[in-house]
C-alpha cells in the first residue's frame, strides 16, 4: 500500500509541474521581423512572417529564429535573389536566431507594459555575438506581445557588401520585430 501511495504521489508531482511548467512557457511561429536598409542611392525593406519563438517567463529565458530565405519584399525579385546567395548565403547560414535571457526582473504574469533589456547571442550568417537589445512588452490577457527595434552592422557578422554596390547597400541595418506570444497549452 505504501508503494502505491508513493508511486500515485510521484505521478500526480509530475503531472502537476508539467501543468505549471507549460504555463510559464508563451510561443509564437508566425511572428514578423524586418529590416531597412537606407543607403544613399536605395532604400531596401523586406519582411519575414516566419519568426518563430519560445519565451519561458519564470527563468526569463528565450530564443527566436527565422529562415533567411522567408524575408519578401525588396525592390526587385533579383534583388531577393542575390540578397539571399551573395549577401546571406542563406544556403550556408539557413536562420538568423537570437538566444538569451531578459535582464531585468520582472514578473510577466502580471497584465502590463514594460521595458526590457534582452542579452543574448545574436547568429546571423555563421556568425554569434553578444548583443543587448532593447524590447518594448505588453502583457494581457494570456498573450505577450515583444517590439524591439535594432541596429545590425554587417562588418559585425563578416556579410561583404562589393564596392560596386556600397551606395546602394547601407552597412547599418534597421531591424524590427513585432511578435505575439501565446501561452502554450
Amino acid at each position: 500500500m505504501k508503494k502505491y501511495l508513493s508511486y500515485l504521489f510521484l505521478l500526480v508531482l509530475a503531472i502537476s509541474s508539467k501543468y505549471l511548467a507549460a504555463q510559464d512557457i508563451y510561443i509564437t511561429k508566425s511572428a514578423e521581423v524586418g529590416f531597412t536598409s537606407n543607403a544613399p542611392l536605395e532604400l531596401i525593406q523586406a519582411k519575414a512572417k516566419q519568426l518563430s519563438g519560445i519565451l519561458d517567463i519564470s527563468g526569463r529565458s528565450f530564443v527566436f529564429s527565422v529562415p533567411i530565405n522567408s524575408f519578401q519584399g525588396f525592390n526587385s525579385p533579383l534583388q531577393r535573389t542575390h540578397f539571399n546567395e551573395n549577401y546571406m548565403e542563406s544556403n550556408l547560414y539557413p536562420k538568423a536566431k537570437f538566444d538569451g535571457k531578459i535582464i531585468e526582473e520582472i514578473d510577466l504574469k502580471k497584465d502590463g507594459k514594460y521595458s526590457i533589456r534582452a542579452k543574448g547571442k545574436l547568429t546571423i550568417h555563421g556568425v554569434e555575438k553578444i548583443q543587448t537589445l532593447r524590447c518594448e512588452m505588453t502583457v494581457k490577457g494570456g498573450e505577450i506581445k515583444v517590439v524591439s527595434d535594432f541596429i545590425v552592422f554587417l562588418n559585425d557578422y563578416n556579410i561583404k557588401i562589393p564596392t560596386v554596390v556600397s551606395q546602394k547597400i547601407s552597412e547599418e541595418i534597421n531591424v524590427k520585430v513585432d511578435a505575439v506570444l501565446t501561452q502554450k497549452k
